[in-house]
């Protein structure tokens, strides 16, 4: 079966209206993003850290997803579709995809702070300082900050050295390690770029370009395939 990986960034989610990460100034919902997104912000101020992403819960939890994330999701009746996506947002699990990697990690999970082993699913929107793990250790959100590794990135590199088609939607490509994923890929796949502001690319053969919006761009993407591969 012919192999799809698809990388998507905060573009698909700003459809769905989910905030993007920052602006150009470096905020994010008005708060500086190392205040909110970093390990230094956690020790300095854990509880506006909780209630940020709290409120970024309960955002989350009225979106619904978009077309795009549906087109993506209906290709698995014909190829086998890996979603790595760099939003921590739940939206293309709810769209159907199944096969979804997580580069930044997951806004409805909480992990303790001493052992990033230890994930758990969350229920509601809400974690609160005490809320604590089974070593008796403060949650965190399992979200992948400024300064940490991350840890999927090798299984998103693996999946991307299988590709028979690449798929990129609604990422600038400026965020690393995720940008670099298109290194991984085979010389001979093709690679469809969905956004409604191109990146520059490296003109490479069989680089397909669509400047639109996921939510119509995904779809031609799909039903170019379908004439193409079935």
């Amino acid at each position: 079966m012919i192999k799809i990986v698809a990388l998507t960034g905060a573009g698909i989610s700003a459809e769905s209206g989910i905030a993007t990460f920052r602006d150009a100034n470096g905020l994010w919902e008005g708060h500086d993003v190392m205040e909110v997104a970093s390990p230094q912000g956690w020790a300095k101020n854990p509880e506006l850290v909780l209630d940020f992403y709290n409120q970024r819960r309960k955002a989350a939890l009225t979106a619904e997803p978009n077309a795009g994330h549906e087109a993506l999701a209906k290709l698995e009746e014909d190829f086998d579709v890996t979603v790595v996506t760099q939003n921590v947002d739940n939206l293309h699990e709810r769209a159907g995809s199944s096969n979804v990697v997580h580069l930044h990690g997951q806004l409805f999970q909480s992990r303790s702070s001493v052992d990033e082993n230890l994930i758990y699913e969350m229920e509601g929107w809400e974690l609160n300082l005490g809320d604590t793990c089974e070593k008796g250790s403060q949650l965190r959100p399992n979200i992948v900050w400024f300064g940490e590794m991350v840890p999927m990135m090798e299984v998103a590199a693996r999946v991307t050295q299988e590709a028979d088609i690449f798929m990129i939607v609604g990422t600038s490509l400026a965020v690393y390690p995720a940008a670099s994923l298109i290194d991984f890929t085979p010389h001979d796949a093709s690679v469809y770029l969905v956004d409604p502001k191109l990146p520059p690319m490296q003109q490479r053969d069989n680089l397909y370009m669509y400047q639109e919006n996921a939510s119509t761009g995904v779809e031609k993407v799909r039903q170019e395939l379908m004439k193409m591969y079935r």
